[in-house]
């Protein structure tokens, strides 16, 4: 199934560049042709009209780059979270005797290492996800039975309530990462204004008589880019924008190799 992740980047920039400037061109030449014909359109509630709809765009655009940027920053805050939870989670394995203390701190260094390559391709991402959860089905065990023999130890309460964070945290990374996109429906919409926007655009040049390719150009020029930025930020795996992951660098780091 065909969908607006399938395109590159830069094709996805191309497709919109040339279908925008293709119905402009054909605005301008029904708005010639009809011109040409007599038509009797005033050009002010013409203009009028345009301009609401390049407002309906900006719109539109305005819309989508916050979703964006919305999920972007949740990504973000997520890896710093994740980050968090694995350290404390570290620190609390302190509580315990051998041989579960090292056996807690052996994973979680293994499953530090793991997380920083969340989100970093397709591919690292499938194998990191389904390693990360091998180590929780490890960790898991551990503390339950740590809870059994300590059943009444606000420590092992306080362990566990850390573990579970760090199971949560990967749970929203991956809902984030793979499930928290723009919406298909929102895209769709965008493109249809886009599309009748410029075409209404090139129609008013034309019923105008008045038409200026440079102006053209820029604007038709300026809107893939502000797309491009959108689908960058809406997309984890590639492009220039990436979810940084420094704190789980730095933890990684800190804690040592496994």
């Amino acid at each position: 199934m065909f969908t607006i992740d399938s395109l590159p980047l830069l094709a996805l920039f191309g497709a919109v560049f040339l279908i925008s400037l293709g119905c402009a061109e054909g605005g301008y030449r029904l708005g010639a042709w009809r011109a040409k014909k007599g038509s009797t359109e005033p050009p002010a509630p013409l203009g009028t009209i345009v301009a609401a709809i390049l407002g309906l765009l900006a719109f539109m655009l305005a819309f989508t780059f916050n979703v964006a940027l919305t999920r972007f920053d949740d990504r973000r805050a997520a890896v710093l979270q994740e980050a968090n939870a694995i350290g404390t989670t570290y620190l609390r394995a302190d509580f315990f005797e051998e041989p579960q203390k090292g056996q807690i701190k052996r994973y979680l260094r293994e499953y530090v290492q793991l997380r920083s390559r969340v989100l970093m391709s397709r591919e690292n991402s499938r194998e990191a996800i389904s390693k990360s959860v091998a180590i929780q089905n490890k960790l898991w065990p551990v503390a339950a039975q740590l809870a059994r023999e300590n059943a009444a130890s606000p420590t092992v309460a306080l362990f566990i309530s850390s573990l579970n964070e760090v199971i949560d945290m990967h749970s929203k990374r991956v809902t984030l990462g793979l499930y928290a996109r723009v919406p298909v429906s929102v895209w769709i919409v965008l493109l249809a204004v886009s599309v009748f926007s410029m075409f209404s655009v090139g129609y008013y040049c034309g019923i105008a008589g008045n038409r200026s390719w440079a102006e053209i150009i820029v604007m038709i020029t300026t809107f893939s880019l502000v797309i491009l930025l959108v689908a960058d930020l809406d997309r984890p795996y590639e492009g220039l924008i990436k979810t940084n992951q420094q704190p789980m660098i730095d933890l990684n780091e800190q804690l040592g190799p496994p």
